[in-house]
């Protein structure tokens, strides 16, 4: 339709394209399989390789990393965390910044190993189970029957899910090598609501289910065969479905710069992360911040015209910086969900009051 006599037209849309680089990207590599099989071994001795650079190497209840370094020639460091998602996520990011200072100067790939996967999505899992055990009605459930079963709502798995995707995400965009080791094992079978199927087993990977899509090459260990490639995306190996491709001497730097062809040209996959909306990056932009004076600055910067917001969408970030700002002037629990208790409130309540009674002092 033909725009009315005297309106504005729209801006024209120029294309965005770009030539194909041919280069092999750095692989996020999910190694898996039975205890003992050697994923922490191989993982380990893959950190004297004299084609990579510093590996780092984060420990989430596993507890071999010490030993293992014990192996000739390993060469790795330990990257200290207290635990919490926050500080792990904070320390994948740290490594994602020195692996592309790295790439940027020429040096050899950066390597992180995350052991294991298996521990990170217990630790979401049991982190979404305690936020589901904290709802008003399971609360009020579980006075009466302490051992009930109880539901969890789908918007707790959602922001468990969330989690685990930007750990996942800065791995597969790491400038350098991503190494996952995970738990494997062979389970009964089960159906699309649960059941165990009778006679019938599978082998399953502890994590997050789409681990495995989003590695580029899955590798399988068991303690009486040979290493087995599951699954690769790449044009210099095939897997066949249903027929893994067996490693009789399996290593990761013959995986890596031999059989993927990775080299000191490799480069990061390049994957802008999806988001539905403008909005979502600022949303959670918003929500880490700690700061009242960065969120006024943030809450006055969004209709500057260079953001393309829509009216509706300046008011929903502005909305949601002032419900940040008064979060922080009354901090929510120590777990950091769900509703804060009367005993939270008091202590809040009091916080605001001797500050009030300070101020007053001063003046």
């Amino acid at each position: 339709m033909n725009a009315p006599a005297g309106a504005a037209k729209p801006p024209a849309i120029k294309l965005k394209t770009r030539k194909p680089t041919g280069i092999v990207p750095w692989p996020l590599l999910l190694i898996e399989g039975e205890e003992g099989a050697g994923k922490t071994y191989s993982a380990a001795q893959f950190s004297s390789s004299e084609r990579i650079g510093q590996m780092y190497w984060i420990d989430l209840d596993e507890g071999s990393a010490d030993e293992y370094a014990a192996i000739e020639g390993a060469n790795y460091l330990i990257i200290e965390h207290d635990g919490t998602y926050r500080d792990i996520l904070e320390q994948v990011e740290a490594v994602h910044a020195e692996a592309r200072r790295a790439a940027a100067a020429g040096e050899p790939p950066v390597v992180l190993t995350i052991d294991s996967g298996s521990a990170l999505w217990r630790m979401l899992t049991n982190w979404t189970y305690e936020r589901g055990r904290r709802t008003r009605k399971n609360r009020a459930l579980l006075q009466e029957d302490p051992d009930a079963a109880y539901d969890i709502g789908r918007n707790l798995w959602n922001d468990a899910l969330e989690r685990w995707n930007r750990i996942v995400y800065l791995l597969r965009t790491l400038p350098g090598i991503s190494i996952v080791l995970a738990r494997g094992k062979q389970v009964s079978a089960t159906d699309d609501n649960g059941q165990p199927i009778q006679n019938k087993s599978e082998w399953k990977v502890s994590a997050q289910k789409d681990l495995g899509f989003d590695s580029t090459c899955w590798v399988r260990m068991k303690r009486n065969a040979d290493p087995q490639i599951i699954k690769v995306r790449s044009l210099r190996m095939r897997v066949e479905q249903k027929k893994p491709l067996t490693l009789r001497d399996f290593s990761i730097e013959d995986l890596v710069f031999n059989r993927l062809g990775c080299s000191v040209e490799s480069q990061p996959r390049i994957m802008p992360a999806l988001s539905g909306d403008l909005v979502q990056p600022w949303l959670t932009r918003i929500a880490e911040l700690k700061d009242k004076d960065a969120l006024g600055a943030l809450w006055r910067s969004v209709p500057d015209p260079a953001n393309r917001f829509s009216r509706e969408e300046i008011a929903t970030v502005r909305a949601a910086a002032e419900q940040r700002a008064a979060e922080l002037d009354n901090p929510r629990s120590e777990m950091g969900e769900g509703p804060l208790t009367d005993a939270d409130k008091l202590r809040a309540a009091a916080k605001r009051k001797a500050a009030e009674q300070d101020a007053d002092a001063e003046q």
